[in-house]
């Protein structure tokens, strides 16, 4: 029997986004008792994983995978694994999990809390981190998980929880108060997404802010209002209470909307960002201070509301029409592009980074 996997590894500069380099460290092949090891053999990439490094440092993303090299992070993907090895009762080698992985081609885990749904990495770092992350689900057990859906559930599932928690969390909390959502960034597979959970609210009108190049797209999802370019802003209806759904990050934007709605704008909602590293900074803006959602405190407030069962029912209901809608027709809303091998994986994400992304696209990483 071997003694040691050789593990190769993408890395992200921590200051500088778009940089990755490959390299390959030696994984002991001894486990623990609980230890597993899992091949990873596809994952998501998303200008969603370019926000968890982005927030590397402020949310702890890049604690998950340490790397032992403090300018170099493992940028967090969602995707699917395939147990290699395993010293944990109720895991078996064989068994495919989606979850929460590095850019790499093997992990090393510790599995506990064990059920039929699948387990959690108990490992020590692991510890103190947001645990909706550290959740792998059993496919042979997920009711959501179909085997000719992979690349949709992976590209999806992230971004969807941001959505329909992001959309519940806007409802239950009565828009606060808004009859006009305006959505930057409306493009974004997590905007879109958000919109059409919104779909069928009459008395809230949803704008999407998007580029002129990207207009045509927004407007062809059907599940905004109105399309409507950054240049346009000033043009939109201020007589209404409008709240604003950030996706962007833009600080400029921003201040465009608050000095533009005045008084009229009732919430700032900040959901994150590709392309802004500042974490919230208080520029001094007229109106409500911007907020920053985070899906897992709403999760979190379902759970004990709904029970995790039903949150568990609704979201994957939700998330099999929105799969359902975005796969449909000759021409879907969602293309999936594979791209093979860490090498091919580095172009991405420089892309991702730089904003060259064509929106109709959703991108997937297979190892080589």
């Amino acid at each position: 029997m071997q003694d040691a996997i050789n593990v190769t590894r993408l890395l992200t500069n921590k200051h500088s986004l778009g940089e990755s380099r490959i390299d390959t460290v030696s994984l002991p092949f001894d486990l623990d008792e609980g230890d597993v090891v899992l091949k990873i053999d596809r994952a998501a990439l998303t200008t969603n994983n370019i926000t968890y490094a982005a927030f590397g440092d402020a949310m702890q993303y890049w604690d998950f995978f340490p790397t032992g090299k403090p300018e170099w992070g493992h940028m967090p993907v969602w995707g699917f694994a395939e147990v290699l090895r395993s010293k944990a009762p109720g895991v078996e080698v064989g068994e495919r999990f989606y979850g929460y992985y590095p850019l790499a081609s093997h992990i090393r885990m510790k599995a506990v809390r064990v059920t039929p749904r699948g387990f959690y990495d108990g490992s020590e770092h692991r510890q103190t981190l947001t645990s909706a992350y550290n959740q792998y689900t059993r496919c042979s057990a997920d009711p959501a998980y179909r085997p000719d859906r992979e690349n949709y559930q992976m590209l999806v599932r992230p971004l969807f929880i941001t959505s329909f928690m992001g959309a519940d969390f806007l409802q239950d909390n009565a828009f606060f108060g808004a009859r006009q959502i305006i959505v930057s960034s409306a493009s974004s597979k997590t905007a879109y997404g958000t919109a059409f959970c919104l779909t069928g609210q009459n008395d809230v009108r949803l704008l999407g802010l998007t580029s002129t190049g990207n207009r045509s797209f927004v407007e062809g999802l059907g599940c905004y209002h109105e399309a409507v370019t950054y240049d346009q802003v000033q043009h939109v209806r201020k007589d209404l209470p409008t709240l604003y759904l950030d996706f962007s990050g833009d600080e400029d934007l921003r201040a465009t909307i608050h000095r533009h709605f005045g008084d009229a704008l009732v919430y700032d909602c900040f959901a994150g960002s590709a392309q802004n590293t500042n974490f919230l900074r208080d520029t001094g803006l007229p109106g409500p201070k911007p907020e920053f959602y985070f899906a897992p405190v709403q999760i979190r407030k379902r759970n004990k509301d709904w029970g995790h069962d039903e949150v568990n029912r609704r979201f994957n209901s939700a998330q099999s029409n929105f799969i359902d809608w975005v796969s449909s027709g000759e021409s879907p809303r969602m293309q999936i592009l594979e791209s093979r091998g860490f090498e091919q994986a580095q172009k991405l994400i420089r892309n991702l980074h730089d904003g060259w992304i064509d929106p109709r696209k959703g991108h997937v990483v297979v190892a080589s």
